[in-house]
C-alpha cells in the first residue's frame, strides 16, 4: 500500500500490489515499466547481467545518481529498484522539498533502521535542483548507511552535485533512446489492450512512425505524448469498424512546433558553443551552420553568439585573414540593430566566413607567450632610447638619445633594439603561411635580412 505519511513524502514497502491503473491518467504513466524486462533502453546499465541490474537484484544497492536527458526512464528506474529491494521508499522532489523535508525523513529512516534494521532508499528527483546546504543535510546520512541515495538529473553531476556527496555515490550514465527504441514503446502502447491503446484500431504508418521516432530526440515520454495527440486528434473514432490510420501529415499537426533538446544554462549550451568553435577551426561550413542553428533555434542569447564568433576571429584565424575581425563586428552590429529572426542570417554569414577563412593561432599563441614572459620575467625598465622626453630633465637624463625614426629611412624600416636588455633576442609572433600572414612572413623576413639581425628562434 503506497501512503503519504506526515512529512508529504510517499513511502512504498516492497511487495505491495501496484495501485489500480488510472485509465484517465496519460499514456506515459499509464505504459510506465514496472519490471527491468519492462524497460527500454538503456541494456549497459540494465540488461542481463548489467552492473546496475545485478547490485539491484543482490540487494547490494549502494548510493547512486542517474544522470541523462529528459524521457530515458530516469524515475521509472527508480520506482523499479523500489519494488525489487527490500528497503523503505521515499520520494522527494526537489523543486518543493526544503531541507526541513530532508531532516524529518532522515529521522524517519534513523528510527526504522534502529527498531527493525530495514534501510531506506531516499529517491530525490532533479538533483541538480538542491543548493549546497540542502545536498549538505543528506551528506552524513549518506556517508553512514542510515539512507541510500538514489538522484536523478538531466544536468553534470560534477557540476550540480557536491563534490563530497558525488564522491559517495555511483553515477550511472542514462543515454536517449534510439529511434527503434522509441520504435518499441510506441508499438507496445499501440497493442497493450489494458494500459495503452490495444482496444483501439490504430495503424501507424511508417512514415508516421519514422517521423514520430525523430521528433521524440530520444524521449520515450515525449513519444507516447505525441501519439496521444495525435489519436485524439484524428478524424476517426479507432473502432474495428472505423479505423484510424495515423500518417506523417497527422504526427506533424500533433506536434505543431518542435521542442528542441537545448538548455542554455546548462551542459547543452557548452557542448553545442564547442561544437560551434572546434566546427569552424575544422573549417567546416555545414557542420558551423548546424550547431549555430542548434543554438539560436533553442533559445540562446544571439548576443553571446556573437561574442563568441568574435573570438573565434581573433584566436583561429587572427591575421590569417584580417577582414575576419571586422566580419565578426558588423554581424554584431547587424544583429544588435535588426534583432532576430533576421539577425541570424548575419550570423550564420559571419560562420560560414570563419569556417572558410585561412586559419592561424599564432597571433594567439604568441600572446599567450607574452603573458607568460611579462608574469615570469623581469619587468626591465623602458630603453632608454625608446622613451618619451618632454621636459628638459629627461632630455639631461638620455631618454629619447639615439632614437631612430622610421620614417627618416628607406621604405621607412631600421633595426633598433625595441626589447629589454634581458629579452632583447626574444621572439613572439611568427607568421605562418596561410593567407595574408604568408605576405607578413615575407615581409618580417625581407626586414631580417636587411637589418642583418636574425633574432633567435627559441620561444
Amino acid at each position: 500500500m503506497t501512503q503519504s505519511n506526515m512529512f508529504g513524502v510517499d513511502d512504498e514497502q516492497v511487495g505491495n500490489q501496484p495501485e489500480k491503473l488510472d485509465k484517465h491518467a496519460p499514456l506515459a504513466a499509464r505504459m510506465r515499466p514496472t519490471t527491468f524486462d519492462e524497460f527500454v533502453g538503456q541494456p549497459h546499465l540494465i540488461g542481463p547481467g548489467a552492473p546496475l541490474r545485478r547490485a539491484v537484484e543482490n540487494d547490494r544497492l549502494g548510493s547512486i545518481l542517474l544522470w541523462g536527458p529528459p524521457g530515458v526512464g530516469k524515475t521509472t528506474l527508480a520506482e523499479i529498484i523500489a519494488n525489487l529491494t527490500h528497503a523503505r521508499f521515499a520520494r522527494v522532489s526537489a523543486t518543493s522539498a526544503g531541507v526541513a523535508d530532508l531532516r524529518k525523513v532522515v529521522e524517519e529512516a534513523r528510527k526504522l533502521r534502529k527498531a527493525t534494521g530495514q534501510r531506506t532508499i531516499l529517491f530525490i528527483d532533479e538533483i541538480h535542483r538542491f543548493n549546497k546546504a540542502q545536498q549538505d543535510a543528506i551528506l552524513p546520512v549518506v556517508e553512514n548507511g542510515t539512507i541510500t541515495l538514489i538522484g536523478a538529473t538531466t544536468e553534470n553531476p560534477s557540476f550540480e552535485v557536491n563534490a563530497a556527496l558525488l564522491s559517495r555515490a555511483r553515477t550511472f550514465v542514462m543515454q536517449a533512446l534510439t529511434d527503434d527504441e522509441i520504435k518499441t514503446v510506441l508499438q507496445r502502447a499501440l497493442h497493450d489492450p489494458e494500459r495503452g491503446l490495444g482496444n483501439l484500431t490504430i495503424t501507424l504508418e511508417p512514415a508516421a512512425e519514422n517521423t514520430l521516432a525523430i521528433l521524440a530526440n530520444g524521449d520515450a515520454r515525449s513519444s507516447l505524448n505525441i501519439l496521444e495527440m495525435a489519436v485524439a486528434t484524428a478524424p476517426a473514432a479507432g473502432t474495428p469498424a472505423d479505423p484510424i490510420s495515423l500518417t506523417q501529415a497527422d504526427i506533424e499537426n500533433a506536434v505543431q512546433h518542435r521542442t528542441l533538446l537545448y538548455d542554455k544554462d546548462g551542459e547543452q549550451h557548452y557542448d553545442i558553443i564547442s561544437a560551434l568553435h572546434k566546427s569552424v577551426r575544422g573549417s567546416d561550413p555545414d557542420a558551423t551552420l548546424y550547431w549555430l542553428g542548434r543554438m539560436l533555434e533553442g533559445g540562446e542569447d544571439p548576443m553571446y553568439v556573437a561574442r563568441r564568433l568574435v573570438r573565434m576571429a581573433v584566436e583561429d584565424i587572427g591575421l590569417a585573414d584580417p577582414q575576419a575581425l571586422p566580419l565578426a563586428m558588423a554581424a554584431q552590429a547587424a544583429l544588435h540593430f535588426i534583432g532576430l529572426p533576421e539577425g541570424a542570417l548575419a550570423l550564420a554569414e559571419c560562420a560560414v566566413y570563419l569556417a572558410t577563412a585561412p586559419k592561424s593561432n599564432h597571433l594567439y599563441t604568441a600572446y599567450q607567450v607574452v603573458v607568460h614572459d611579462v608574469q615570469t620575467t623581469r619587468n626591465d625598465p623602458v630603453p632608454l632610447h625608446l622613451r618619451n622626453a618632454p621636459t628638459k630633465l629627461m632630455k639631461t637624463l638620455d631618454y629619447g638619445k639615439d632614437y631612430k625614426y622610421a620614417h627618416d629611412y628607406e621604405d621607412a624600416f631600421v633595426y633598433q633594439q625595441n626589447l629589454p636588455d634581458a629579452i632583447k633576442d626574444r621572439r613572439y609572433y611568427e607568421p605562418s603561411n596561410r593567407g595574408y600572414e604568408k605576405t607578413l612572413a615575407d615581409r618580417l623576413e625581407e626586414w631580417r635580412k636587411r637589418a642583418g639581425q636574425p633574432r633567435n628562434e627559441e620561444k
